[in-house]
């Protein structure tokens, strides 16, 4: 989970959303919160008021003791609405009522390729979203924009990459530039020029939900149960294939120019990235020959990105996209990447992988999870005392959310928790967020009742 310096312009946004009962044990000592040992329980954590419809959230941790947690809302016959809302850690409550960032009949909006909201040090407000540039299933450009005022007015949006293609731009990451202004990566599909078109009848993950579609599809939620996507490029390094791409902005929306990192990598499953001590450490799912859909790392060391390379050689040789990326959480030179796989005989499992010299290397993983019933959809944190593993299973009894307390280098569980069961089942329920501040966890995720999405949440806080 990315954690970002909120500064005063977003320090004063207006209040107006009231208070907050306190949750069950969020008054346990100073001792116990900082005790990685103590039990946690899950406790409610009311959202601010939002429409039926509301799916697809971001959950950032912010230093200075706030929360920022966007999504999109979508209902039959209506636009889009991007929205956010922020909330204010010391006083337990939302700050904010729930204000819209963008808009449009054209906005793009999928379960797996999902917006984000990012806070730099100087005061901005960064958010994305993704826009159809053509009739293609997967025509579609990564949009930025930024607000200077705690999110009340936000800029004409901008595309970071210049291409021009109608192809396919998503999957993105952001992270703050020392000083302020913002860092992005994204899939690029400008090399695929029609692969993706060619193959858009066989896909059945991805492609779901587009621009005036639902973000609250139902549907295959692992490789097993049909969720890869058979949509994208050709051989590794060859013509067609998605490559990795990153640019930087200043608050000006002036960008520094866009870089190749990598020329082949899987073709829609998320990217992560997380600030290390030495620099953004950048994840994603890889794909070479042979289909190897191995999750790798790349930091940005000072100006150049580091050459990528495995968090582990789980050798997953996948003919699909499998639409189930990694997820990265750093403190200093300490990094945990989760992510899915299914390389132990087709068997999913849950894995995480710690560093402690900022991504350079990673220890052999640990399995958190394995089974036919492992959807994976991971989310992670990490504080100065211990690392959070969420994600998702689902059985004949339906899915489950659950939670995975472990020491930082991840050699110990401290505690194991279901957080939840949804009533949503299949890739509807899309991918949980994860932030810890003060030693509490925070979790939202999406649900799905009588075919209506919708945000559910929880915290976990040390028992009483």
């Amino acid at each position: 989970m990315r954690t970002a310096i909120l500064a005063l312009a977003v320090l004063g946004l207006a209040t107006g959303c009231g208070g907050e009962a306190p949750a069950p044990g969020v008054d346990a000592p100073a001792s116990a919160m900082a005790d990685p040992m103590a039990e946690r329980v899950v406790a409610e954590w009311p959202l601010p008021a939002m429409l039926p419809g509301s799916a697809l959230p971001d959950l950032v941790a912010v230093e200075g003791g706030k929360l920022l947690l966007s999504w999109t809302n979508s209902q039959p016959g209506r636009r889009h609405i991007f929205q956010f809302s922020s909330y204010d850690l010391a006083g337990a409550r939302w700050e904010t009522a729930p204000t819209t960032i963008a808009v449009g009949n054209s906005m793009f909006v999928n379960w797996a390729d999902t917006p984000h909201i990012m806070a730099t040090a100087d005061g901005a407000l960064w958010a994305h979203w993704l826009q159809k540039n053509g009739e293609a299933p997967y025509a579609y450009d990564v949009v930025l924009a930024v607000s200077r005022d705690g999110g009340r007015r936000w800029s004409e949006p901008v595309r970071p990459h210049a291409d021009g293609t109608q192809t396919e731009h998503g999957f993105v990451s952001m992270w703050p530039r020392p000083g302020g202004g913002l860092g992005i990566a994204w899939l690029d599909g400008r090399d695929t020029a029609g692969a993706h078109e060619a193959a858009a009848d066989v896909a059945t993950g991805h492609g779901g939900a587009a621009a005036g579609g639902s973000a609250d599809e139902a549907g295959g939620s692992s490789v097993q149960q049909g969720e890869a996507s058979a949509h994208g490029g050709g051989a590794h390094g060859a013509a067609g294939a998605m490559t990795l791409r990153a640019a930087g902005f200043d608050a000006a929306l002036r960008g520094n120019g866009e870089v190749e990192i990598d020329a082949s990598v899987c073709d829609c499953c998320q990217t992560s990235a997380a600030v290390t001590a030495r620099g953004p450490l950048l994840v994603y799912r890889g794909r070479a020959e042979g289909e190897v859909r191995d999750i790798m790392a790349t930091r940005l060391d000072g100006e150049a990105w580091t050459a990528p390379a495995p968090v582990h050689a789980d050798g997953w040789v996948m003919p699909a996209c499998p639409v189930n990326g990694p997820a990265v959480a750093a403190r200093g030179e300490s990094a945990v990447v989760a992510w899915y796989t299914a390389a132990a005989g087709d068997v999913p499992e849950v894995r995480v992988a710690h560093s402690a010299d900022a991504g350079d290397s990673f220890a052999a993983p640990v399995v958190i999870d394995a089974g036919e019933a492992v959807h994976g959809r991971v989310a992670v944190a990490l504080d100065e005392s211990q690392a959070w593993i969420a994600w998702l299973r689902e059985d004949g009894d339906g899915q489950s959310l659950w939670l995975s307390r472990r020491s930082p280098d991840l050699a110990t569980e401290y505690q194991r928790l279901e957080v939840a069961r949804l009533a949503g089942r299949g890739r509807g329920t899309g991918f949980p967020q994860l932030a810890v501040a003060g030693g509490v966890a925070h979790l939202v995720w999406t649900d799905v009742e009588d075919g209506v999405a919708s945000l559910r949440s929880a915290r976990i806080v040390p028992a009483r």
